[in-house]
């Protein structure tokens, strides 16, 4: 943390200070976080009143774990607070104060229906090869999430990951606000939320706010293989740099190839040269999210011969997007049930049945939410396209999910995780694969975890799993 006082901190939020006479020596200089249990000495907690549970009910937990003052909405009796109006927009600006007393900080900004959090842990992971870089945890990519992370910045941080998501037009805008980008990278345009947003024009208009944000000076990364995505090139005021597979693309990827576990291995061709590249995340969507990844490292001064080093040692950290756990009797759990819609339904499928497998494939998979109308049609359509693949079994779990089983014929539907694991556990055997792809809420992600405990002693557990992606929002 950059350290402020909470003078400073009243200041910057127009607030007003309550439980101390000397706010300028109350210094915040450890973790600020709106959970108490993550308070430390010199923390911040920021009493949010969320969905389920109101943050000042916590303040007295978060001093007795360290935190010395707390931003509020209302008094708490004993502990220094900055009192606001509004604590989430309050929050944004101590954030924002964070990014302006660092001036040699560089910011990256992702967006994308899907694969954001799978590019924000390669990006992460090759920019901290070189360099101290902070970046959300798990899929921390909004309102609370943005100003969470830029919080973890100290004096010595020279690169920031900013992961933005959005459930409407202008929340990707006024998260550019508190991380300003001199880089944005741009991965694709799907369905994810179509239900919230109202159209895929509209998806595409709250993606497209993170590259006009860049300045003239600064650099927009934009998919060559998403028309709608390369199309945001026109009329920005940075440079723009495309990636992907298409021959205009200026740092694409060519020979591609894939293992017995899916993992890609390619010709990277950049405008620094060309080099070969091995990744360790299974799915060729990886691909895509690697040459991203690279341009905005390169962009960011890093030499060809760090990025491709740092891409080959990167696997993702963050849980339930493509782990893979071998069991002790020959069977593979490939859980990717962090989220999904259409698109990461299909990437998942594809990177499942580019394995080489010497039992039977098969897929369970539930429900996509926030489809709006046309989410029976898109579950049919998965369905159908898991019929196209080698796919031995499908099962569908959820009364959302029944159009996907009645689109994949000879395929089992079942009201529940619960239901589904007395069908798997005793019909999986050596060598076969199995994949777990859900949105989070339908629970997917707790049955993969279970039949990867199962099947004898643990021969690797989902923490130390070759981890990679495909979650959306």
């Amino acid at each position: 943390m950059i350290a402020l006082s909470l003078s400073e901190i009243r200041d910057l939020t127009g607030g007003v200070v309550h439980g101390t006479e000397v706010p300028e020596t109350v210094v915040i200089d450890g973790p600020v976080t709106t959970d108490s249990r993550d308070c430390g000495p010199g923390s911040l907690y920021v009493a949010r009143v969320g969905e389920t549970a109101d943050g000042h009910d916590f303040v007295a937990s978060a001093v007795s774990a360290g935190a010395v003052a707390a931003l509020a909405s209302r008094p708490v009796e004993g502990v220094p607070c900055v009192l606001v109006d509004d604590v989430q927009t309050a929050f944004g600006r101590v954030a924002r104060a964070v990014v302006d007393r660092s001036p040699e900080l560089r910011i990256v900004g992702v967006t994308g229906s899907s694969g954001k959090t799978s590019v924000k842990d390669l990006l992460a992971s090759v920019l901290s090869s070189v360099a101290e870089t902070v970046a959300p945890v798990n899929s921390l990519n909004g309102e609370i999430g943005v100003p969470l992370t830029v919080c973890r910045v100290t004096p010595t941080t020279r690169f920031l990951v900013a992961e933005m998501g959005a459930r409407g037009i202008g929340h990707i805008d006024y998260l550019t606000r508190i991380a300003p980008p001199q880089v944005a990278i741009v991965l694709n345009v799907g369905s994810a939320h179509v239900g919230e947003f109202g159209s895929r024009e509209n998806i595409a208009r709250a993606k497209s706010e993170l590259p006009r944000a860049v300045p003239a000076e600064g650099l927009s990364i934009l998919n060559a293989d998403d028309p709608v995505v390369a199309a945001m090139a026109s009329g920005l005021a940075s440079r723009v740099q495309l990636f992907g597979l298409a021959p205009e693309a200026d740092v694409r990827a060519v020979d591609v190839s894939l293992d017995e576990r899916g993992r890609a291995a390619y010709t990277l061709v950049c405008p620094q040269g060309t080099a070969r590249v091995s990744l360790q995340q299974s799915g060729a969507h990886h691909v895509g999210n690697s040459l991203a990844v690279a341009a905005a490292s390169l962009e960011l001064g890093l030499s060809l011969d760090q990025v491709v080093a740092g891409l080959g040692a990167a696997v993702a950290v963050s849980r339930w997007r493509m782990e893979i756990t071998d069991r002790p009797d020959g069977v593979v759990v490939v859980n990717d049930a962090y989220n999904a819609n259409p698109e990461s339904m299909r990437a998942a499928l594809d990177a499942v049945a580019a394995m080489r497998v010497t039992g039977e494939r098969w897929a369970v998979l539930g429900s996509m939410l926030e489809l709006g109308p046309d989410g029976d049609a898109e579950h049919a359509a998965v369905g159908s396209y898991a019929a196209s693949l080698a796919f031995d079994h499908v099962v569908a779990v959820g009364e959302g999910a029944r159009p996907l089983a009645d689109a994949f014929p000879g395929s089992q539907w079942v009201p529940d995780t619960d239901a589904a694991h007395d069908l798997l556990a005793p019909r999986l055997r050596a060598g076969d694969v199995v994949l777990l792809k859900s949105s989070r809420d339908s629970g997917l992600r707790w049955l993969g975890d279970r039949l990867a405990s199962e099947g004898g002693d643990l021969a690797s557990t989902p923490a130390a799993a070759t981890t990679g992606e495909a979650a959306a929002r």
